[in-house]
């Protein structure tokens, strides 16, 4: 039977510390703040920012929230971020992704200050893990990291494959592992046959946004398996990019769906934030 790599467990035992940091920053009278934009109504982003808001309420964030109609413009958008910019008192600024279709999202990114940038996507935070120095990095990644190195799975040495090659997470998730020392492989859609080469994988870490897409026959036994993807299956229950049900058995470890990676990204985000404000209040 494989390791059941517990993303609730290890995210609760996260913010469990940040909260303690958070407590020791307030005793020392410094406060730590996120502000969170959503503009629209995604029923999928709502769900995310509530997400938030309660993470941001247990581990002592402040957090403001922006909900702005769909009808905001990219101008009255980009005058926000410049006012939340100016504040000292704002540590962190998330906007919630997807935006409405007549808004330039790499636009709107580029206008958070990168020192703001708590979701780690802004050029400037990728080209600081690209070239290792310090900067915020993309939470589903960096959760990820955190779900191996919590779980005492070695990364060193490592054969790495990673399936999708998204801004996200693929290219953020290839810079990390290369970081730990692991020899990694990016595969994609144009792919030559994919199995052979995720067959070689000692962690295999699938961000495709397929359903159930990677199969026992795309797994050598032993391996790790990450799943990132977040599906509705045909009875809509929650499933990922894996055959859970089929790939398990040949696994060392795994992550589930739900549970696994998805409680990860908020876990990290907030990090990034107390980190923010411990940079902030040095």
């Amino acid at each position: 039977m494989p390791t059941i790599i517990d993303g609730k467990k290890i995210s609760q035992d996260i913010k469990d510390e940040l909260r303690e940091q958070v407590r020791l920053l307030k005793e020392q009278g410094k406060k730590v703040s996120l502000a969170v934009i959503l503009v629209g109504e995604d029923p999928a982003s709502c769900v995310y920012v509530r997400n938030k808001k309660k993470a941001c309420e247990y581990i002592g964030i402040e957090s403001l929230s922006y909900e702005l109609p769909e009808t905001t413009t990219e101008e009255e958008l980009l005058t926000l971020i410049q006012e939340l910019n100016g504040k000292n008192d704002v540590n962190g600024i998330l906007v919630q992704l997807p935006l409405p279709k007549h808004m330039d999202e790499d636009k709107i990114i580029k206008a958070i200050d990168p020192a703001k940038d708590v979701d780690g996507f802004h050029p400037q935070s990728v080209g600081a893990l690209s070239i290792g120095l310090p900067g915020f990095v993309s939470c589903t990644p960096a959760g990820i990291i955190q779900l191996l190195k919590r779980s005492n799975i070695p990364m060193e040495g490592k054969n790495c494959v990673i399936i999708g090659r998204s801004n996200i997470v693929g290219k953020p998730m290839a810079l990390l592992m290369l970081r730990e020392n692991a020899t990694v492989t990016v595969t994609h859609s144009r792919t030559k046959d994919l199995s052979s080469v995720t067959r070689e994988a000692d962690i295999l870490i699938v961000a495709m946004g397929k359903r159930k897409f990677v199969t026992a026959d795309y797994v050598k036994d032993g391996a790790v398996v990450i799943d990132v993807g977040m599906h509705r299956d045909e009875n809509n229950k929650l499933c990922g990019d894996v055959d859970y049900d089929d790939v398990a058995p040949k696994c060392s470890a795994i992550t589930p769906v739900p549970g696994g990676v998805g409680p990860m990204t908020i876990a990290m985000l907030m990090y990034n934030c107390v980190a923010s404000a411990n940079m902030t209040n040095e």
